[in-house]
C-alpha cells in the first residue's frame, strides 16, 4: 500500500504540462531571439562590461548541464526531504528566477569561456531542453529529495534554501528565460552589431 505522504508528493499531470510548456517555450525564445546574428553580433562585448551573446547562451548551457548532471546526482543521493511549502516554492521559482530586476553575480564557473560556438551552444541547448523535459516526464518522486540551492537561497534573501527535483527543473527554464531577457539587453545597446 502507498502512503499518504507518497501519494501526495507525486506530480499532477498539470504540473508536468506547465513545466515542460516552460522549458519548451524558454528555450524557443532564445533560438527566436538569436535568428540571424552574424558572428560579430553573437560575439559583440556589451559597453557594461557583461557577457556577450555567445557568452550568455553558453551559460545557460553550463546550468542546464549542471542541472542534469551534479545537481541530478544530489538529488538522487539525498535522502528523502518533503516539504509543506513546495507550491509556495514553486512560485518563487517561476516568478522570481526570470525576472531581471534584480542581479546576481554567477560563480566563476559558470562564467562563459568560449566553451563552444555560437550554433554548437544552441544545439546544446535544444539537446538539453529535451532531457529535462524526459526526466520530468520519466523521473519518480521528483518531489521526494531537496537539495540546496544557492539561487534560491539569494532571490529569498535566506528564507527558502532547498529545492526538489521538480523546482530544479522549473529553475532551468526560468534561468533560460532570465538570461534570454539579459541578451535582449545586449542587443538593445547602441553599439549592436545590425548587420
Amino acid at each position: 500500500m502507498t502512503s499518504v505522504s507518497a501519494i501526495n508528493q507525486e506530480l499532477a499531470p498539470a504540473e508536468i504540462d506547465e513545466a515542460r510548456q516552460h522549458l519548451e517555450e524558454a528555450c524557443e525564445r532564445v533560438f527566436v531571439s538569436t535568428e540571424g546574428l552574424s558572428e560579430a553580433a553573437w560575439n559583440y562585448g556589451p559597453a557594461s562590461g557583461g557577457w556577450s551573446v555567445a557568452g550568455i547562451v553558453e551559460h545557460m548551457v553550463v546550468i542546464q548541464d549542471l542541472i542534469l548532471g551534479p545537481i541530478g546526482e544530489g538529488l538522487a543521493k539525498a535522502p528523502e526531504s518533503h516539504s509543506s511549502e513546495s507550491h509556495i516554492i514553486d512560485s518563487v521559482v517561476k516568478v522570481t528566477v526570470p525576472d531581471r530586476s534584480r542581479k546576481f553575480l554567477a560563480p566563476e564557473s559558470v562564467h562563459p569561456r568560449g566553451r563552444w560556438r555560437p550554433t554548437e551552444s544552441l544545439n546544446r541547448l535544444r539537446a538539453n531542453t529535451q532531457r529535462l523535459i524526459d526526466r520530468l516526464e520519466s523521473t519518480p518522486g521528483l518531489r521526494q529529495h531537496r537539495v540546496f540551492s544557492p539561487p534560491l537561497n539569494a532571490i529569498t534573501n535566506g528564507e527558502y534554501t532547498l529545492m526538489d527535483g521538480y523546482q530544479w527543473i522549473l529553475a532551468a527554464a526560468g534561468h533560460t528565460e532570465r538570461h534570454r531577457r539579459q541578451l535582449l539587453e545586449v542587443k538593445a545597446e547602441p553599439g549592436f552589431p545590425t548587420g
